[in-house]
C-alpha cells in the first residue's frame, strides 16, 4: 500500500487517484493522520493536475460520507433541491423553497452564509424575527415530512470533510479548481438526502464564474458528476451581469422574496424563481414540461398556497409567521439617503460586482467567516437597465443606521451605475440549460 506522501507526489505527477486511494485521503485528513499542511499540498497538486470524472465522483462520495447522511425515504415524493453558485441579490431560494413545495415537491435545503461580494441565505432568513437555522438533522426531517421544506445551515456532521478542506483551499489559492468545487457542492446537497438537484449557476461579473465557457464547463461537471453519483440533475445558466432584483441586503432581500410569492416582485427575480422551479417541478415528477410546471407554480402563488407554506415553515422553524402577511413586522433602517443621476439618459449597466463590495462595507456582507452581518442596511434599486432617467432623479436609496454611515460608499454605488445616450439590449436571464 502506497504511503499518503506516495499519494500527493502521484497527483503532483500528474497521476491518477484510485476510489480506494481517494477514500484512505479523506479517512486519515480526519482522523489526524494526513496534516493540513499535507492536504494543501494535494489540493494544489489536483488545481494544477486536475481530476477525472471518476475521481471526482470518489472525492464527492468520500466527503459525503465523512458525516452524516440524511434519510429522507420516508418523506413521499421525490426531493429536489437547488444550489446557486452564488450573486448578488440571489435571494431566490427564500420564495423557491416554499412555492416548490406548495405544488407538491419536498425540498430539503441546507444553505449558506454570504462570504465577499455574494449574500447568503441563511443572513437572509435570520433577519426573520425569531427565525432559526440551527436544527438538528431530526427536526430538519421533521418540518420537511409536515410542512415539504425546510431551510438550514451545514451541521458539523453534514459532510464534514468539506467544511475542512474549504477551509484550506480558501487560504491556499485552491479554490477555482472545478473538480474541487464540484465535490464540495455536490457533497453537501446529496447529504440532505435528495433524489434530485437543479443548478443555478451565475455567469457574469458578479458571478463566481465570470465567462459563459467557465460556467459552463462547471455546470456540465456538476451534472455530470452528480448523475454519475446516482441523482438526477439539471443547471441553469443564468445572468449575473446586473443584480438580481432590486434590493442587495439581507431584511430588504427577505422582504422582496416574500414578495414573489404574493404575485409581486421584480421581473427578473419572478423568472429566476419559476425557471428554476420550473426545472425542480419536473424533476420532481408532478409536470412533464415548463408549461406545466409553470402553470402549477403561479396556481400556488395566485392561490395563496405558496405564501402559506412560507407561513409554515417560518414558523416551524421558530421565527414569527406573521411577516409573511406584514413584511413590516421585519427589521428595517431607520435612514435612506438617496443616489441621485448626475445626468439624463438610459441606464446601460449595473456593476453587480461594485453593488455587492459596497454592501458588504456597509454592513451587510462579510469578509471573513466570523463576521457579523447587519440585518437592516442595504441597497435598493430605483432603476433597471433599460430605464429612461432624468438628472436628478434617484438611482439608489442607501439603507443605514444613520446618516454618516452611508458616506463611505456613495460615490462607490453612483459610479455603479452605466448612463447612455443610447440604450443598450439586455441579455436573456437564463442563458442556456444543461442536463436531462
Amino acid at each position: 500500500m502506497k504511503t499518503l506522501v506516495e499519494l500527493i507526489a502521484n497527483k503532483r505527477d500528474g497521476g491518477r487517484l484510485s476510489d480506494e486511494d481517494i477514500q484512505r485521503v479523506i479517512v486519515a485528513l480526519g482522523e489526524g493522520e494526513l496534516a493540513d499542511y499535507q492536504m494543501s499540498a494535494l489540493l494544489m497538486a489536483i488545481f494544477f493536475r486536475g481530476m477525472d470524472d471518476a475521481e471526482t465522483v470518489a472525492l464527492t462520495k468520500a466527503m459525503l460520507h465523512s458525516g452524516d447522511v440524511l434519510d429522507l425515504s420516508a418523506v413521499p415524493g421525490v426531493k429536489v433541491d437547488k444550489h446557486s453558485t452564488g450573486g448578488v441579490g440571489d435571494k431566490v431560494s427564500i420564495c423557491l423553497a416554499p412555492l416548490v413545495a406548495a405544488c407538491g415537491v419536498p425540498v430539503p435545503m441546507v444553505s449558506g452564509r454570504g462570504l465577499g461580494h455574494t449574500g447568503g441565505t441563511l443572513d437572509k432568513l435570520e433577519a426573520i424575527p425569531g427565525f432559526s437555522v440551527n436544527l438538528d438533522t431530526e427536526a430538519f426531517r421533521r418540518i420537511v415530512a409536515d410542512v415539504g421544506t425546510c431551510m438550514i445551515g451545514q451541521t458539523s456532521r453534514i459532510a464534514p470533510a468539506d467544511k475542512r478542506i474549504y477551509a484550506l483551499r480558501d487560504v491556499t489559492a485552491t479554490v477555482e479548481s472545478i473538480p474541487l468545487i464540484v465535490a464540495s457542492i455536490l457533497s453537501k446537497k446529496l447529504a440532505e438526502g435528495i433524489d434530485a438537484l437543479v443548478l443555478d449557476v451565475k455567469v457574469g461579473r458578479g458571478a463566481f464564474m465570470k465567462t459563459e465557457k467557465d460556467a459552463r464547463a462547471l455546470a456540465e461537471a456538476l451534472v455530470r458528476v452528480g448523475s454519475a453519483a446516482g441523482k438526477r440533475v439539471t443547471a441553469l445558466l443564468t445572468d449575473m451581469s446586473a443584480p438580481l432584483g432590486r434590493t442587495v441586503g439581507n431584511a430588504i432581500e427577505t422582504r422582496e422574496a416574500i414578495d414573489v410569492l404574493h404575485g409581486r416582485g421584480p421581473a427578473d427575480l419572478v423568472e429566476c424563481t419559476l425557471a428554476l422551479g420550473a426545472e425542480m417541478l419536473r424533476l420532481g415528477r408532478v409536470a412533464t414540461t415548463e408549461d406545466e410546471a409553470r402553470v402549477l407554480l403561479k396556481k400556488a402563488i395566485a392561490s395563496g398556497a405558496a405564501a402559506r407554506t412560507m407561513e409554515r415553515m417560518i414558523e416551524a422553524q421558530g421565527g414569527d409567521p406573521r411577516v409573511v402577511f406584514d413584511t413590516g413586522l421585519l427589521p428595517s433602517a431607520a435612514v435612506k439617503v438617496g443616489i441621485l443621476a448626475e445626468h439624463a439618459g438610459f441606464i446601460t449597466g449595473i456593476d453587480p460586482l461594485e453593488i455587492g463590495l459596497a454592501a458588504v462595507a456597509m454592513g451587510a456582507g462579510r469578509t471573513r467567516v466570523d463576521q457579523a452581518v447587519d440585518p437592516v442596511v442595504g441597497i435598493e434599486l430605483d432603476v433597471t437597465r433599460g430605464d429612461a432617467i432624468e438628472a436628478g432623479a434617484p438611482l439608489a436609496h442607501l439603507h443605514v443606521r444613520h446618516a454618516d454611515d452611508a458616506t463611505a460608499v456613495l460615490a462607490r454605488v453612483r459610479a455603479a451605475f452605466e448612463i447612455s445616450a443610447k440604450n443598450k439590449a439586455i441579455p436573456a436571464l437564463v442563458m442556456a440549460r444543461i442536463g436531462a
